[in-house]
Formats: structure tokens, C-alpha cells, sequence
């Protein structure tokens, strides 16, 4: 009867590092949601005078004032931002469909040129983009208006990157040439046949636009100026910004960051299903 030999004592101390390291990381990352979920549950005096993690007995009394605000104008700005992030994502899942599969299907001149140009994109941070943005829509006088939130959005060089990446994993070349030889349109055979297998990938690349269009808040603020038309990040911002007059406020905006994680969430389990991490995997094997 063999028997194996018993790891090293040292050995088995090894992965507590990255283990403990990985922990660290989650308490750092989840410290700041725990902290709002708490101090949501404060009124204004519970959240100066009591202990930070210690839970209070007046959020539903800060949900009833939230409300109440300015005749509910946070439920405004929460449908605002389901406006921008919806419809936006959907644009841009749909112009980074056609464009990936485009990159990845199609051979033309300058392709590798406008795929460069895209990881260009990529790489260069909104905060460039934003100001040239707001003087073209300036000129012709789309500012402070839904569109002039929606229309950058649109183009993902991001997403377009992604969905050129997973057209190429999971649309093989021959089923392309089976559609051709069956008589199939171009467009058809993307619809048909090309955009099922792009699903997953699709799906990942509208939940990461979803969730960077209801975070954003430098576009918007740069774009907008009646706050009828803000996102909840940025009413979030004009209360802050009043609440060192009022100090009252502060709870307002402690309790609408709260109620504006749910829908992020409440997303993110409806589609897990589809939602296909591995974008190099395809759909179906050639």
C-alpha cells in the first residue's frame, strides 16, 4: 500500500499570502458600500453622533424625505439615468455589433489603420473627449438636451473592440461561406446567423456600457444645465454641494447613492445568464 507524502509545513502557508492579499482587496472595495448602507439608516442627528458602523432607526424616514424633495425630483433623475444608460448601451451594443463584426469578418484597406485608431480610443480618457464634445454639439445647439448626453455615447471604441475580439472567437469563417453559397445577403447573414453567436459577447459589452453611461457624471455636467435633465450622479452632486448649508441634506444624499446601486444590481442578476465572461470562447466551434 503506497502512501503519499505529506506537503511540507511550509508549503501549505503559501496561499494563505495571495489569500490574505485577496482579502485585504475585498474589504477595501467593500468598506465604502458597507459604510452607505449603514449610514443610510441614520437621521441627521444619528449620523454625526453615533458610531460610524452602527446602524440607526430612520431610513424610511430618509426615503419619505428623499421623496418628498423638491416634489420627488430624485425619481426624476433616477429615470433620467435609465434613460441614458438604457437607451444608450442599446446604441452603442448595436453600432459595436456591426462595427466588430465588420473588423473581423471583412477584409479592406486600412482596416488594421481604423482598429488602431479604435485602441487609440480606448486608450485615451474621457476627459479629453468631453470639452471638444460639448463645443461641436454647441455649434449647433444641442446642448442641455437629452441628446447631448446621448449622442457621445453612442461610439464605444471599447465595445467595438470587444465585439471584434468575440466575432472573430465565435463566428467561424466557413459558416459565413455556407450562408454566402446558400444565397444569403450580407445583412441577413449577420442577423441570421452572425449575431446569435455574438450574443454573449453582446450582452457583456451592453452591461459594461450600462454601467459606465449611469456612473458617468463628467459628460453630463459638462452638457447640462437645467437639472430637470440630470442623472442621479449628478443630482447627487448639486444636494452634496448644498448640504454644507444645509447639513441636513446629507443623509438625502447618503440614502439616494444607496437606492441608485439597486438597479446596477438588479441588472447585473437578471442578465448573468447571458453574460459570458470567457469572450474568447465561441459559440460554436469550427
Amino acid at each position: 500500500m503506497s502512501t503519499q507524502p505529506l506537503a511540507a509545513p511550509g508549503r501549505r502557508r503559501l496561499p494563505l499570502v495571495p489569500t490574505a492579499a485577496l482579502l485585504l482587496g475585498a474589504v477595501y472595495c467593500l468598506l465604502p458600500v458597507v459604510w452607505v448602507l449603514v449610514a443610510s439608516t441614520k437621521s441627521g442627528s444619528e449620523l454625526f453622533s453615533t458610531f460610524t458602523f452602527l446602524p440607526g432607526s430612520g431610513f424610511t424616514d430618509n426615503v419619505a424625505d428623499l421623496t418628498a424633495y423638491r416634489d420627488g425630483v430624485y425619481w426624476k433623475w433616477m429615470a433620467n439615468s435609465a434613460f441614458y444608460a438604457g437607451v444608450g448601451a442599446l446604441l452603442s451594443t448595436a453600432v459595436s455589433a456591426v462595427s466588430g463584426y465588420a473588423l473581423a469578418v471583412y477584409r479592406f484597406r486600412g482596416k488594421e489603420t481604423v482598429f488602431n485608431i479604435l485602441l487609440a480610443g480606448v486608450l485615451m480618457p474621457p476627459v479629453i473627449l468631453a470639452v471638444p464634445q460639448y463645443l461641436l454639439l454647441a455649434e449647433v445647439d444641442m446642448t442641455d438636451s437629452y441628446l447631448s448626453v446621448l449622442l457621445p455615447l453612442i461610439l464605444s471604441p471599447y465595445g467595438v473592440y470587444l465585439a471584434r475580439i468575440y466575432a472573430s472567437a465565435a463566428v467561424p469563417a466557413d459558416v459565413i461561406e455556407a450562408g454566402r453559397m446558400d444565397g444569403g445577403g450580407e445583412w441577413r447573414i449577420f442577423r441570421t446567423i452572425a449575431l446569435p453567436m455574438m450574443l454573449p459577447g453582446l450582452v457583456t459589452v451592453f452591461l459594461f456600457q450600462f454601467v459606465a453611461v449611469w456612473n458617468n457624471f463628467l459628460l453630463p455636467y459638462i452638457m447640462l444645465g437645467d437639472d430637470e435633465k440630470f442623472p442621479v450622479t449628478l443630482g447627487l452632486y448639486t444636494l452634496l454641494q448644498q448640504g454644507s448649508n444645509t447639513p441636513a441634506l446629507y443623509t438625502l444624499v447618503i440614502t439616494g447613492a444607496l437606492l441608485a446601486i439597486i438597479p446596477l444590481i438588479a441588472l447585473f442578476l437578471v442578465i448573468q445568464r447571458f453574460w459570458s465572461l470567457d469572450l474568447l470562447s465561441g459559440a460554436v466551434k469550427s
